[in-house]
């Protein structure tokens, strides 16, 4: 799939003078969305699209940073998963507030038809675009330059398939659950960091991660995960049976591995919580549940 920044679009359309009034690509089929997850919802609007145009960073960041989400998906891991739908192109618009500041009509006229020759438009229909919002489906399926197709929220369980939700359910340490609205395991990837070793002490070394605050963190737990494609038994949270000192990790002790993983990057793909957070009485307790632990997170990553 190639990545495109729709600045460059832009500009080869100047350099082509924009012939006949049309876009480079003309006759495109354009899904149109931020697609924090690429979840369920979001693939229902993308499927039979051969161009997806998002924008990066969320937009909420821009127009309202104080209510910045948590995202679920790195620009990277969401080139990822619209690849995986068979998309020949993403074309990525860079936001900020020049182009928040653009009319809703400046978006039909010089993106989705000057830019990307969009013939089929497809959205879902909480879509909102343009200078605070002021573009709607409405605007957009009363253009006849393009075919406009409208998907309706989608509901598993009565519930609709939502980014927010879908962070609530990680928070929550619903892992299984928010991977199912997903389509995909949960993931998160980070630089290994060096720690107190504590876990090489109890005969558990792990691999140190630092949370990004930038993005969504399952809750405080044990869980099962595949890191780096092998089973990982994986903590979250402050490690209430010692005094640390230190703030929220992420330590994931991967089964059957003797190596060194300092400075590599991993990433977690999260199969099913298997615990809550817990203080022992005692290291010995810790390490007879870590063991229970381990055989748990064999089982699950064989299903996987």
């Amino acid at each position: 799939m190639k990545v495109t920044s729709l600045t460059d679009l832009e500009r080869e359309r100047g350099r082509a003078g924009a012939a006949a009034g049309e876009g480079a690509g003309s006759g495109r089929s354009v899904a149109v969305g931020t697609f924090d997850g690429v979840h369920l919802g979001h693939r229902e609007v993308i499927a039979g699209a051969d161009t997806v145009l998002t924008f990066d960073p969320h937009p909420v960041s821009v127009v309202a940073p104080q209510h910045t989400p948590k995202l679920l998906t790195t620009p990277q891991r969401k080139a990822e998963l619209i690849a995986s739908l068979g998309v020949d192109e993403l074309v990525v618009i860079p936001f900020d507030t020049a182009f928040a500041s653009r009319s809703a009509a400046s978006f039909v006229d010089d993106v989705l038809v000057g830019a990307l020759g969009a013939a089929r438009v497809s959205i879902g229909e909480n879509f909102r675009f343009g200078h605070r919002a002021q573009g709607d489906p409405a605007l957009l399926a009363g253009d006849e330059r393009f075919q406009t197709i409208v998907h309706p929220l989608l509901e598993i369980g009565g519930e609709v398939v939502s980014s927010s939700h879908i962070r609530g359910l990680l928070l929550a340490g619903e892992v299984a659950e928010a991977n199912t609205l997903l389509g995909a395991p949960f993931e998160m990837s980070g630089v290994v960091a060096h720690g107190d070793e504590r876990g090489r002490e109890l005969g558990f070394p792990t691999a140190n991660l630092v949370p990004d605050e930038a993005y969504a963190c399952p809750g405080h737990g044990v869980y099962a995960c595949l890191a780096n494609e092998l089973p990982a038994a994986v903590s979250i949270g402050v490690r209430p049976t010692f005094e640390t000192g230190r703030g929220e990790l992420i330590e994931a002790y991967v089964l059957d591995f003797d190596g060194d993983l300092y400075g590599s990057e991993l990433t977690l793909r999260f199969l099913d919580r298997l615990r809550g957070e817990r203080r022992f009485d005692s290291a010995d307790a810790l390490v007879e549940q870590m063991r229970a632990d381990v055989q748990r997170t064999r089982e699950v990553a064989a299903g996987a």
